[in-house]
């Protein structure tokens, strides 16, 4: 079932379509929306999954490479606001 995902990139608002066979999750979505590569980050992420003991760390290192990226605000919208 395909989802939105809004969010921020450089303080522009956007709104974006969703579906996990496509991607793992909304951050993958947004960069490749943007012609981000997250070639490297991916990488990171899978040393610090390896090396910690709690998620806390890849969501903290997420949150605050995506924020140096240039995004925020990241949401997936609730419902479809056309069919209510």
């Amino acid at each position: 079932m395909a989802s939105r995902i809004t969010y921020k990139f450089k303080n522009k608002a956007k709104e974006i379509n969703f579906a996990y066979d496509k991607y793992h999750n909304m951050h993958e979505a947004v960069a490749a929306e943007e012609g981000i590569d997250l070639t490297n980050y991916l990488k990171m992420v899978q040393q610090i999954e390896m090396t910690s003991k709690g998620s806390s760390a890849v969501r903290n290192y997420r949150d605050s490479e995506f924020e140096k990226m240039g995004f925020s605000d990241l949401y997936f919208i609730k419902g479809d606001p056309k069919s209510e």
